[in-house]
């Protein structure tokens, strides 16, 4: 099999290049309102913000970055199909402006927008963020009352078009039991608290490239495109970046394409060809080894397996992962200016 990954630069969110109904799954996590690194991104695109932020008018402010977020929400329910998700991780803003502290909640704002637009809204997950920081409050530290609750979590909105998606012919049936996940893994995925992914560096990019974008762990894109999409399938990322999500697809057997206004991220994107394939080949044995140590666990405390998997040979937990195959990636290419494409085992 192989699969084809695409990315396309313009000069606004607007997703027109893609056709309606065409994408199974969205990951992406948009610049954050009110954090002040991503002022200019949203000032450049409407100068009124930054006369706002002059005047020291957060709520306006506010409102209007996250009217420019909105435009690639409708957007989003466009181009998904029928039963597809879109996965969104957003962290709240804390900000001083005129001495006044407050926070602004960028996650309900965009809640409150996907459910004008149309989704279904599902449980979100928080992403329980560790950090190191030696002092672990805010403002008049321990005397009352005007310290503030440390902001130490993100979250991911989980939302999707119409009803659930329907697997009809028997291939769709197998393939969807090939991108099977370990029952192991699956107690973990769908928690609604995630604490054991760290918020750690880009390990597939290059230090500049991890500085200026922000860009959220592989781990969490991988985590997703597996929650909530089967091979094949295609991922799209209206925030590229990086190229996060890409790498998250082509690690899963997903197709991806990935939109980005920011032309500086072409070579960090592009040059994943160069990484991609020795890192994903080694996360698969990392969780196929992870599998084992589960089973050898679980054996030793006297607990049976029941089920068996085809293509491993190995004991599993249900019958659902019985067809599950990781798919190792073979070679890479770049197949066009913007496209890479990969060919896997």
């Amino acid at each position: 099999m192989e699969t084809v990954h695409t990315l396309f630069f313009q000069n606004s969110n607007d997703l027109n290049i893609i056709p309606s109904n065409s994408i199974d799954l969205i990951v992406t996590s948009p610049p954050y309102p009110m954090i002040e690194m991503w002022d200019t991104i949203f000032s450049n695109q409407n100068a009124m913000i930054a006369n706002a932020l002059k005047k020291k008018d957060g709520l306006k402010a506010f409102e209007l970055m996250h009217q420019i977020l909105d435009s690639t929400w409708d957007e989003a329910f466009r181009v998904l199909k029928p039963g597809g998700f879109a996965c969104i991780n957003i962290g709240d803003a804390t900000r001083t402006l005129d001495s006044n502290f407050a926070i602004y909640p960028n996650h309900s704002r965009i809640l409150q927008y996907l459910i004008q637009t149309g989704f279904t809204i599902l449980p979100e997950i928080i992403w329980r963020k560790q950090t190191n920081a030696p002092n672990k409050f805010m403002g008049s530290g321990m005397l009352p009352a005007g310290a503030y609750v440390t902001l130490e979590h993100e979250y991911i909105l989980i939302a999707r078009k119409g009803g659930k998606r329907i697997f009809k012919t028997d291939l769709e049936k197998q393939n969807r039991r090939q991108s099977a996940m370990f029952w192991e893994e699956r107690n973990t995925f769908f928690s609604d608290i995630w604490f054991d992914i760290k918020g750690t560096s880009q390990k597939l990019l290059d230090k500049t490239s991890r500085n200026r974008s922000a860009a959220f762990p592989f781990d969490l894109a991988y985590r997703l495109v597996n929650m909530y999409s089967v091979k094949n399938d295609i991922i799209l990322d209206p925030f590229l970046g990086t190229g996060t999500v890409m790498a998250a697809a082509m690690a899963a057997a997903r197709n991806s394409i990935g939109c980005e206004i920011d032309k500086q991220f072409y070579h960090p994107v592009i040059n994943l060809k160069d990484s991609i394939v020795n890192f994903s080949n080694a996360l698969i044995e990392q969780r196929l080894k992870q599998h084992l140590l589960f089973v050898d666990t679980r054996l030793k405390s006297g607990k049976p397996l029941k089920h068996k998997n085809g293509p491993y040979d190995f004991p599993v937990i249900t019958a659902q992962e019985k067809d599950l195959f990781l798919n190792k990636l073979k070679n890479i290419e770049l197949k066009q200016i913007n496209s890479l494409k990969i060919d896997y085992q």
